[in-house]
């Protein structure tokens, strides 16, 4: 499986003839290729060249005197072997903007109901047009609802839309991202739990507090969140689960379920972890009957304190505890 899109830097001199010989010659000859202009001017101090080949694959190479910046979703030219990887916020501001434009104006034309949303095409660009993941990532979104049942895609994508132009994540914004996972197949267990770490995210948001992506902790394991509050007081750890729905596992209920989900978490890595964390337990896979049937018994999870919630697009937030969550939610959730 290969990795999110990110830049490989070279330090040699790169010229036309070289460009020609090395890079597109090779791409030529194994995919055939089309060297073109790129959509937007070059970035300032940079030539540039944008290759394009026939199994839909795109490459981008900018350059000066002593340095050359690729970005390709296609065969990395031998050439380019030993250079090394870098994300899109470790390379020099004009050459990440002009690689991002040029990528989300082709998103405009394969995927123009996904480019609607500008903050999540550029939030997940890394994913989105990765080797492997492009396909899959896009298939995840547009046929699944990035996760919510009986709800359109839009309504979906404006939910985390809303979520991610608040900014709270824009500094984890590769980590983030590429929880998404770049696999050649759609596994909508595994990209709905991804998106359950946004969900999260986006109720702590709103509850008002500030986010701090995988934290390590002494067992070697990392949490989702630290929740940082805005007087800087007590800043509880968060882990995320999310149950599947009963009609996709061996539990025959909803209650069974959460239960079995939320035990898995709870005897393994919360427990290695010595306590403290605040598990939340995302039913936002649930239809409405399932969450009802769960809401009515109001099981436990086998740890302490707990969040049980289920999200809808449309923005409400139901929930109930276990413990004493050291959380001030009741902004972003409706207790039920």
């Amino acid at each position: 499986m290969a990795s999110p899109l990110r830049f490989r830097r070279s330090l040699e001199r790169w010229n036309d003839d070289r460009i020609t010989s090395q890079l597109y010659a090779h791409l030529d000859s194994k995919l055939g290729a089309r060297s073109t202009t790129p959509h937007y001017m070059e970035p300032n101090d940079f030539d540039a060249v944008r290759f394009e080949m026939d199994n839909g694959d795109v490459a981008l190479f900018a350059w000066d005197d002593d340095r050359a910046f690729w970005l390709g979703n296609t065969e990395t030219p031998p050439a380019l072997w030993r250079t090394t990887k870098y994300t899109f916020d470790e390379v020099p501001y004009p050459v990440a903007r002009w690689g991002q434009r040029e990528l989300l104006a082709d998103l405009s034309v394969e995927s123009p109901w996904l480019a609607e949303y500008d903050y999540l095409s550029w939030f997940f660009l890394p994913v989105l047009f990765s080797k492997d993941g492009r396909e899959t990532s896009r298939t995840f979104f547009r046929e699944h609802a990035a996760g919510f049942p009986d709800a359109t895609r839009d309504e979906a994508l404006s939910f985390y839309e809303r979520f991610l132009r608040t900014g709270a994540l824009d500094d984890y914004r590769y980590t983030m991202a590429s929880k998404l996972g770049t696999s050649k197949y759609v596994d909508e267990t595994r990209m709905s739990a991804a998106m359950s770490e946004f969900t999260v995210g986006k109720v702590l948001v709103d509850a008002g507090y500030e986010l701090e992506p995988e934290i390590e902790v002494t067992t070697g394991h990392s949490l989702d969140y630290r929740a940082k509050p805005p007087d800087g007081g007590q800043s509880p750890l968060v882990e995320v689960t999310r149950p599947k729905p009963p009609t996709r596992r061996a539990a025959d209920t909803p209650v069974a379920a959460v239960r079995e989900t939320a035990a898995t978490k709870s005897t393994g890595q919360l427990r290695e972890h010595g306590g403290g964390a605040v598990l939340f337990v995302d039913c936002s896979g649930f239809r409405d009957d399932e969450w009802s049937a769960v809401v009515g018994e109001r099981p436990g999870v086998r740890h302490r304190p707990a969040v049980v919630f289920r999200a809808r697009p449309a923005g409400r937030i139901e929930a109930y505890r276990k413990g004493s969550v050291p959380l001030s939610l009741n902004r972003a959730v409706e207790w039920v």
